[in-house]
């Protein structure tokens, strides 16, 4: 009986141990579906510039349809040759840079040496790019690949992978520069199956094109990076493990949950400054000559993630690196991936010209739109580059002043808002495409203009129309509500109305889809311009009255201050929206009057003693969408001094400007 006892409580220990430790390997933090796993050993030959790996992925049928063909992106392949799509599309440059075609180290790609699925059938051979957008049999950025079993809903399926990328030389994101590696979309990585427009389920996964950036499905990375242990690392992830090995590299081991890609770079030239704020570790990896520009690029860290937290909501991962690309290899700079970004410095910049400020704070920014919230890039930029870019305007002005907040230098300021309200105003494409388009669909120049400058100035209009209180209240409630989501346009649309609709009580119409359909969907303009001011002296009656012996003449009697005053307003533009209208007399009383926009002219007509003086469209300058504020005011007597006050004033801004230039040359 004793020894029915012992047995008992032996397994009864091991029954409770047991359930210790499977509560201790189960993840009480999930965030996200996880549809995908991937677990990876990578070895860097900084010689070869050649990645060398093997991988094991999970992905899990999501779906309600039964799958017998999944679909995978190689981006590396886009820089094969000058015939792959992006090549074609970019004519070998990108953000300024070119690539060396005569250089045969150049060039990059990805090739998968083994393939075989969890049952062992052998993968390889079933191999078949595709080219969804385009249709250019050259480019083998896309591939699909027929499985010899299906896949039924809510299966999961397990492949195996070994392939090489050789990395190109870095003018797009990815590659390297000498001893420096930016490794970014270096992997097969599989696309995102889910519902289309038409609400069937069908494969998201387009082709590296020269505008549009990525889109893919949340999951857990497991990875292992093998390289010479005199190199520094930063990664998508937290660092688990570091180990040295016996033939003078090192293993370094990361993973990272609930994100939607894995980047990573190295360099022997690192200079590594770490901080905490919060629950999160900043970890800066600065290049030797820039070591004395640590704090500002801590600051601006800090600042956008004090900044999101408060408007937004909580940055829910433990680390964030922020990574200094060299000097030869600007290409690289400025990019998000998850818990990763690079910036972008030079030597010498002065403390009044804060681009490193705004690369740092906007490309943290994408932590949340791209990886987050994580929208689709191919087809939506706008959802993340353009409502990034709003919140980049409102950081940067906010903290060190609307005015200056981009450039406060030797008297030449500039605000970050005025800067993206310009690049739309000025770029040469405020009429020429909607902002709502296929990221490759638009034409040369106009990418940028649509999915950054617009979107971030009509974002600023709603902004001042529905009040900042209740802006924030968007924002948040986007954020809270789609998360870890993959939002579209319409859901982004759908939470501006309901705090519309329920703050301001339809002050501009029943919701705000005039606006929407407007800035999204067409290519109208916004210009409200003050025409003409009229002032007309009245002298009462004059002439001839009565007739015969009843006839009397009267002259006119101008002693009396009687006055027909007129306001002549025109809408050039296509654009529709409601504006205020301040209209100052010369007795120094102002009036307010609003108009809702629709007529292509409107007349104001005022009686009384005092005359018109001054009138201004938009007063408190609510509509960043005008395009010409130049004629949004006018005056009865134009003074050339205000001229000449603006002219000396350009001229002023513009010596400098050109100091600058050969200061930095």
């Amino acid at each position: 009986m004793k020894k029915l006892r012992k047995l008992y409580l032996f397994f009864l220990i091991i029954f409770f141990n047991s359930i210790s430790i499977s509560a201790q390997e189960i993840d009480t933090t999930i965030l996200s579906n996880r549809v995908v796993e991937y677990r990876i050993d990578a070895n860097l030959d900084p010689e070869t510039k050649i990645i060398t790996a093997k991988m094991r992925m999970s992905w899990i049928n999501t779906s309600t349809d039964t799958l017998s063909e999944l679909q995978f992106h190689t981006y590396m392949n886009a820089f094969k040759n000058t015939a792959s799509t992006f090549m074609k599309e970019s004519g070998g440059q990108s953000r300024g840079n070119f690539i060396k075609v005569a250089d045969s180290n150049s060039w990059g790609w990805i090739e998968i040496s083994k393939f075989r699925d969890q049952f062992g059938n052998n993968l390889l051979g079933k191999i078949n790019f595709i080219q969804p957008d385009d249709n250019n049999p050259e480019d083998n950025t896309v591939f699909s690949v027929r499985l010899p079993s299906k896949i039924r809903p809510g299966e999961k399926m397990e492949l195996d992978f070994e392939f090489q990328v050789k990395l190109p030389r870095v003018f797009a994101r990815s590659g390297f520069s000498e001893n420096f590696f930016m490794v970014g979309q270096w992997f097969p990585k599989i696309g995102v199956f889910e519902k289309n427009e038409k609400g069937n389920w069908a494969w998201n996964c387009h082709q590296y094109h020269s505008n549009s950036e990525f889109y893919a499905d949340f999951g857990v990375y497991k990875v292992n990076i093998t390289l010479p242990q005199k190199y520094v690392v930063g990664a998508t992830g937290e660092l688990i493990s570091e180990k040295n090995n016996t033939n003078g590299t090192k293993t370094l081991k990361f993973v990272a949950k609930d994100v939607i890609d894995f980047a990573w770079t190295a360099s022997e030239r690192y200079k590594v400054k770490e901080y905490e704020w919060k629950n999160v570790k900043i970890r800066i990896l600065l290049q030797p000559e820039h070591l004395y520009l640590a704090e500002r690029h801590r600051f601006a860290t800090v600042t956008a993630l004090e900044y999101f937290e408060k408007t937004l909501g909580k940055y829910p991962y433990n680390i964030i690196t922020v990574v200094d690309p060299p000097t030869d290899a600007p290409g690289a700079g400025g990019m998000e991936y998850p818990m990763l970004i690079t910036a972008g410095t030079f030597r010498r910049i002065p403390e009044g010209i804060r681009y490193t400020e705004m690369v740092v704070i906007h490309e943290f920014g994408h932590q949340y739109f791209m990886g987050i919230i994580a929208s689709n890039e191919f087809e939506e930029a706008w959802l993340d580059e353009g409502i990034n870019s709003y919140m980049e305007t409102r950081i940067m002005d906010e903290t060190y002043g609307p005015k200056n907040s981009l450039i406060d230098f030797f008297g030449l300021t500039i605000g970050d808002g005025e800067i993206q309200r310009s690049g739309y105003v000025h770029g040469g494409h405020a009429a020429i495409s909607e902002v709502y388009k296929k990221s490759w669909e638009y034409s040369e120049g106009e990418y940028a203009v649509m999915s950054y400058n617009k979107p971030a100035t009509f974002l600023n209009t709603v902004d001042n129309l529905i009040g900042r209180e209740n802006m924030n209240k968007v924002m948040h409630t986007y954020y809270e509500r789609f998360k870890f989501k993959h939002p579209k346009t319409q859901d982004f649309i759908n939470i501006v109305n309901e705090v519309y609709s329920h703050e301001l009580e339809n002050k501009y119409g029943e919701n705000m889809n005039w606006f929407f359909d407007q800035v999204l969907y067409s290519t109208s303009t916004c210009d409200y311009e003050v025409y003409s001011i009229s002032n007309h002296k009245l002298a009462g009656f004059a002439g001839s009255f009565g007739s015969g012996t009843t006839k009397s003449i009267k002259t006119a009697d101008y002693s009396k201050n009687n006055f027909t005053s007129k306001v002549v307003l025109r809408r050039n533009g296509d654009f529709i929206m409601p504006v205020e209208l301040l209209i100052e007399f010369d007795n120094g009383d102002n009036v307010v009057k609003t108009w809702d926009g629709k007529t292509r002219t409107k007349v104001f007509e005022f009686k009384g003693s005092e005359q018109i003086v001054s009138v201004k469209i938009d007063p408190y300058n609510k509509i960043t969408l005008d395009t010409n504020f130049i004629n949004n005011s006018k005056t009865v007597e134009p003074q050339r001094t205000g001229i000449y006050k603006y002219v000396l004033k350009f001229l002023f801004r513009l010596q400098n400007l050109l100091q600058l230039i050969s200061f930095f040359a």
